[in-house]
């Protein structure tokens, strides 16, 4: 292929539809596998949203998740310490996804090739059965039984999680981002300017700038210390959270980094808020948590704070992806939510 040809294929991979480039990244995917000594009989695409995410059925009977990363998120060092907390937390008896090393024990690869601009970070793990809790857009698929049981482990889950990240000693190098309160709401917040999406009407704007207003107030008043903040996953969300009868397993550390950890039990509620079994399953969630790490009445009083601040991010994250489908889609729903969630907390005068 000439120097013409393979420049001008990388330069059209951002004007194909998302089916045309997922294909173009399951042959990067199968490249790939070159460095775990895997052959696929077959390579097939899960999810595609930021990240592109692959079944693998190889040709020694073993099936896993192949991920391809999405350029400029995490550099080389936040990503392999992504992946070093997860085999941590794997030797803790935490349930998620196991990473598999390549041959050479690395933890992941980076891969380039003609047909897409950027050489793409490349990670594996063992496949996890089951289905997803649920969506964003389309909410749970459970009845409130269910619910009851999956939310108590899903709380139970993060508290573990917790308790591991406040003993782990970090390794040398280690490198994650912060949900903190530059992060979330000072001039350039982790996800972007949220209350600067154009989509937002005047009057949104002025109530998210209010509402940013009070939580940066909170926030400055609230400690860091080890009982209420450390390293948290940051996206538990239902698509998350892989159910297979009554196992359930965590998935898709991406976003995982430095926070409150009231903050990983808001984002797990934010999007079920307007399901009809939302209060059993906040209930559930709060108290399997407690069982395992202590959750305090004043912990509690900052819980519509961090709800809001959940909501804020999402703005962020649609704004400064806004060419997207996935963006396109979601963007008045999510501008609904977070209007909805910023009125209620501005609402409560006795509210941190």
């Amino acid at each position: 292929m000439s120097s013409l040809n393979t420049a001008q294929l990388s330069a059209d991979f951002y004007q194909l539809t998302p089916d045309q480039q997922s294909q173009r990244l399951a042959a990067m995917a199968r490249q790939a596998l070159s460095h775990w000594q895997i052959s696929a009989d077959s390579i097939s695409l899960i999810k595609y949203r930021e990240n592109a995410v692959f079944s693998v059925h190889a040709s020694n009977g073993e099936r896993y998740a192949l991920r391809i990363h999405r350029p400029g998120y995490h550099d080389d060092d936040a990503l392999r310490s992504e992946l070093q907390w997860m085999a941590a937390l794997a030797d803790s008896g935490v349930q998620i996804p196991e990473v598999i090393p390549t041959t050479d024990q690395q933890l992941m690869v980076t891969v380039r090739v003609p047909e897409i601009p950027e050489a793409r970070q490349i990670d594996l793990f063992a496949w996890v059965d089951g289905q997803p809790l649920g969506s964003i857009e389309q909410g749970l698929n459970h009845d409130p039984v269910q619910v009851a049981k999956i939310y108590h482990a899903i709380g139970t889950i993060a508290a573990l999680l917790h308790n591991q990240a406040s003993e782990w000693p970090l390794p040398t190098g280690f490198k994650r981002h912060a949900w903190d309160l530059e992060g979330l709401v000072g001039d350039t917040p982790f996800w972007g300017r949220f209350w600067e999406l154009e989509s937002l009407t005047p009057e949104q704007q002025q109530l998210l700038e209010q509402a940013r207003e009070k939580a940066h107030d909170a926030l400055a008043k609230l400690e860091k210390t080890p009982l209420n903040y450390g390293l948290i996953h940051a996206d538990f969300v239902p698509e998350n959270l892989m159910t297979d009868g009554e196992n359930i397993r965590l998935l898709d550390f991406d976003d995982a980094g430095f926070g409150w950890h009231l903050f990983e039990l808001a984002t797990a509620l934010y999007f079920i808020q307007e399901e009809p079994c939302y209060d059993t399953a906040k209930t559930a969630l709060l108290w399997g948590y407690h069982e395992q790490r202590p959750l305090e009445l004043e912990d509690l009083a900052h819980l519509e704070l961090f709800l809001t601040l959940r909501g804020f991010t999402y703005l962020g994250w649609i704004r400064s992806r806004q060419e997207t489908e996935t963006a396109k889609e979601m963007t008045p729903d999510l501008i609904r939510r977070a209007c909805r969630q910023a009125e209620r907390y501005l609402a409560l005068d006795s509210c941190p």
